[in-house]
């Protein structure tokens, strides 16, 4: 249980507040104060929501937790690869179609694919966030009004006893789909053309269910269902409802104990949680007003199919908590920050689509076994349509827009998209992973010593961003391997977030690359 804090503001004003104490919220209020601002952060709910809503988490999320030493805290949460745990697509009668196997390391450093229980890891991210040195929580507050004013924001609200102001630089509104501060901005919906209706029942398995380890999607003609194999001893399944079944038919105890009936017995489990979604795709129109920023919920919602609902909104708060520091710090113009919309926003439509394609890849299969079924003709080939499953090719995007250079961005590239990750061996013989070496800023990476070697102006550039010089000639790659960029190219430069900026090329000189990143970071002079 969290202790409530103080309900008023401690300093005049905060360098960002965060609306919001959800796991988003809470990760934006963590990776702000780890870089040293003062952080207000404004919470309605005193308790952290004790049922599930997201299930998976990404390796890559888990890798950005790596700098302040909370990454192995929150790779303890998560599920152990159990042996033959895969993700993939099923017919009616679950037999395996097609998918992908769960893997215990990624390029990341972490497991790629981890299940979790939703209250027990956001009681340890409200736990680190507000017992944050540089992090004020405001819990049992409710936030009124968020403006922006001469010099930052100002945030109204009431503390049960009074309503007070906040004000601060920055905010970052992290409250949800229903997001009352993107509603009072007029900031609109992009519809990405899927809503339905979907159960979602969360279950507590005992020692005697049937159940197995494979997460699928079941494509069966009559009901299209999703079953996730979460964290012991936990189990999910979302069905999608048909047409003319109501929220009410469907929540009653006969219903839902009828739809698990094909899977294991009704005394192999307890019911957890039963409740009606209505599933949507859309991303906000503006991520940005003033100094008014949005992110997770409040900024994209998904269809689960990929279980990216969480994970895109952590991404978001990657993304910025590394780039308002910069400009607090005088280091560059607030135009810069111009660039999280530009890289966010991009990037999480990918993922939305991608989401889509699977829910409609699903309805496609389910209707080829019921034209098989019933002796029709099957409907035309959607080749483009199955590339969106799981292991059939399609990957994590890349970002495409901001502080990349787009003319290397590409599908098959290493620029725009996360630098790999291996664990390494230094000639000391010691072994850790490879950013605990690139360090929590900016890096150039190289081949060789002789590829860090730059002239005056880029190593002035380098210093102003605080930037690591690392070679791989001295690194071993105990578990993973180094970006296949160096198979062809001499030095990188890695982003804090730890994407690739760019490359060097025969035409691209490692001096050339660091003041083209100069002049799309906006460096003040």
């Amino acid at each position: 249980m969290v202790e409530p804090m103080p309900k008023y503001p401690k300093y005049q004003k905060y360098d960002v507040v965060v609306l919001g104490l959800g796991p988003v919220g809470c990760a934006a209020a963590m990776f702000l104060g780890d870089s040293g601002l003062r952080v207000a952060a404004i919470e309605r709910e005193t308790a952290v929501y004790e049922l599930p809503r997201a299930v998976k988490l990404d390796g890559e999320i888990i890798r950005a937790f790596q700098p302040a030493g909370r990454a192995q805290q929150v790779q303890d949460l998560m599920q152990a690869v159990r042996p033959g745990d895969r993700a993939g697509f099923a017919n009616s009668r679950r037999e395996w179609m097609f998918g992908v196997e769960m893997k215990s390391f990624g390029t990341d450093g972490w497991q790629p694919t981890n299940m979790f229980d939703q209250p027990e890891l956001e009681s340890y991210l409200r736990q680190e966030a507000v017992n944050h040195p540089q992090v004020d929580a405001l819990i049992g507050c409710e936030a009124l009004q968020t403006a922006n004013v001469p010099g930052g924001v100002r945030v109204r609200f009431n503390d049960g006893t009074a309503t007070r102001d906040l004000d601060a630089s920055y905010a970052i509104a992290c409250d949800g789909a229903s997001s009352p501060t993107r509603k009072s901005l007029g900031i609109g919906w992009r519809d990405l053309g899927y809503d339905h209706q979907w159960l979602v029942v969360d279950v507590i398995v005992n020692d005697r269910h049937e159940l197995g380890n494979d997460t699928l999607q079941v494509c069966d003609p009559d009901r299209i269902v999703t079953y996730v194999c979460t964290k012991d001893p936990y189990r999910r399944w979302e069905f999608k409802m048909n047409p003319g079944e109501t929220a009410e038919q469907m929540l009653e105890d006969g219903m839902i104990r009828s739809l698990i009936d094909p899977w294991t017995p009704r005394d192999t489990y307890e019911l957890r949680r039963a409740a009606v979604y209505q599933f949507h795709a859309a991303t906000a129109d503006r991520w940005r007003d003033g100094n008014i920023f949005i992110a997770g919920d409040a900024a994209h919602q998904t269809p689960p199919f990929l279980g990216q609902g969480l994970n895109a909104g952590l991404r978001d708060v990657i993304n910025i908590a590394w780039k308002i520091p910069m400009v607090v710090g005088g280091v560059v113009e607030d135009r810069f920050l111009d660039s999280y919309y530009e890289e966010r926003n991009a990037h999480a439509h990918d993922l939305v689509e991608w989401a889509v394609s699977i829910g409609r890849l699903m309805d496609h299969l389910a209707e080829v076994e019921r034209c098989e079924r019933d002796g029709l003709a099957p409907p035309p080939e959607m080749t483009a349509l199955k590339s969106s499953g799981y292991g059939q090719g399609r990957e994590i995007p890349p970002i495409r827009d901001g502080l990349v250079l787009l003319d290397q961005v590409s599908d098959t590239g290493s620029t725009g998209y996360l630098f790999p990750q291996p664990i390494v061996r230094d000639e000391s013989g010691r072994e850790v992973r490879l950013d605990d070496i690139l360090g929590d800023g900016f890096a150039l990476v190289a081949r060789t010593e002789q590829g860090l070697k730059v002239g005056s102006t880029a190593r002035t550039v380098l210093e102003r961003l605080g930037a690591r010089l690392v070679s791989l000639e001295a690194l071993e790659p105990v578990r993973g391997h180094f970006d296949r960029l160096f198979d062809e190219h001499e030095a990188a430069i890695i982003r804090p977030d730890r994407l690739v900026f760019g490359h060097t090329t025969r035409e691209l000189s490692a001096d050339e690359l660091i003041l083209m990143l100069a002049e799309k970071l906006a460096l003040k002079r």
